[in-house]
């Protein structure tokens, strides 16, 4: 049989690596501008790390994730999300000892087995930013103001924020024992995997993804109503921070996020029924994976629905240009020359391409217009014998004489970019 890509995985193909280019470019330049810096992680943990982390009754943990057991018995996992990843390493590097707050970005390949939806893949790529050790508001709207920022730097339009407060895990006891009084009637509608999380962890079964369970905790009681006052508080001023920096936002009281590191803020970016951003406050996982307490937050934006997004909404992304010159050849002693003159080019900037494939002038020149090559440039016996060539502009059609030597070349093609 052929093989093919795994189901859940895409190539990244030459005709659209540059529309990823151009997005981690831009999303590069934002963070850098917040003062982020790069971190990258192992493409798998050891499975601890996601059990503890994410936590045991949530569907990335329980159904999603790519676990195995390598040649020494250890149990892996392939990345499933990069907060954790990201503390573990602030953590076993003792980043906590630098001042504070440490501000960190990274793009990641991310694995979960899940049913293949649009702009979500088995193996999708996930552009992230975590701030650690800021308790402040100011901290989460600083983490929004980035994605929002970001989305619009790259076209996208008709965003929704969305913001709820989901509280600390005191205020978890208190609301969960409510959620549990109104699941209990319910119990065996539910489907068993919720039926297990009421025992355990009940708020997990508020992003179950059975329609027979979402039927039912759609009337569920809402944990905004449920936040002690110190919640209420930090709520109340990261809307504060929004509004003076003129980022409108939604209160959306049923966004809890589907991982259990999260507490008080929790945020989502919507386009057209699409999140294409998604984040929050998660003050105790530091604290959960061996480090100091200290408070974080951060977000993750996967990058195939953000491109996917911007597609609908009609943002082109300009291909950049692939050759500044094509030099085509006529015999072996001007291959040879065009060879050594594309080399020197190159070192110089310039890109620059010769013909391989034993092509006739003819097809040379197709095949230089059809790459979108900004010059050609034709070596034949005269030309060598004079030193000198036509360069020509493929947009204008204009010819410039010019003497055979990078330098020459260099001149036309660099004036020509101003």
């Amino acid at each position: 049989m052929d093989l093919q890509a795994p189901k859940g995985t895409k190539d990244l193909l030459p005709m659209d690596a540059y529309k990823w280019h151009y997005v981690e470019d831009q999303l590069k330049g934002i963070a850098h501008s917040y003062g982020f810096r790069e971190i990258r992680t192992p493409m798998f943990e050891n499975t601890e790390l996601f059990t503890r982390g994410v936590g045991e009754t949530t569907d990335v943990v329980q159904k999603e994730m790519y676990t195995f057991l390598d040649k020494g018995d250890r149990s892996i996992t392939l990345k499933a999300e990069g907060t954790a990843p990201a503390v573990r390493a602030f953590v076993e590097s003792s980043m906590y000892a630098d001042a504070q707050p440490t501000k960190l970005y990274y793009f990641t390949p991310v694995f979960r087995y899940e049913n293949v939806q649009k702009g979500r893949l088995r193996q999708h790529h996930q552009f992230g930013v975590e701030l650690f050790g800021s308790k402040e508001a100011s901290a989460d709207a600083e983490v929004i103001s980035i994605a929002m920022g970001a989305l619009d730097e790259l076209g996208v339009k008709g965003l929704t924020l969305k913001i709820n407060s989901i509280g600390h895990p005191e205020c978890r006891k208190t609301y969960n024992q409510a959620l549990l009084d109104f699941l209990a009637p319910h119990a065996e509608a539910l489907c068993p995997v919720c039926q297990e999380r009421m025992q355990k962890n009940p708020m997990r079964t508020l992003d179950c993804k059975e329609k027979s369970c979402q039927r039912i905790v759609k009337d569920a009681p809402l944990i905004l109503d449920h936040i002690c006052a110190d919640c209420e508080t930090h709520f109340e001023d990261l809307k504060s921070y929004l509004e003076a920096m003129g980022i409108p936002y939604q209160v959306d009281k049923g966004i809890v996020r589907g991982l259990d590191y999260y507490s008080k803020t929790v945020f989502e970016i919507v386009n057209k029924d699409i999140t294409v951003c998604g984040g929050g406050r998660y003050d105790y996982l530091i604290q959960e994976i061996g480090g100091p307490e200290m408070p974080a937050v951060g977000f993750g934006m996967g990058i195939e629905r953000l491109l996917m997004t911007m597609e609908e909404e009609g943002v082109v992304i300009k291909e950049p240009l692939r050759y500044d010159v094509f030099i085509a050849t006529m015999g072996k002693a001007e291959s040879l020359k065009a060879a050594a003159m594309a080399h020197e080019l190159r070192a110089k900037g310039l890109k620059v391409d010769i013909d391989h494939m034993g092509k006739k002038l003819k097809a040379q020149m197709k095949y230089a217009n059809k790459v979108g090559a900004r010059y050609t440039m034709i070596l034949g016996e005269d030309e060598l014998q004079n030193a000198k060539a036509s360069l020509k502009n493929m947009e204008n059609g204009e010819q410039v004489l010019v003497a055979l030597t990078p330098e020459a070349i260099e001149d036309i093609v660099k004036r020509s970019e101003i």
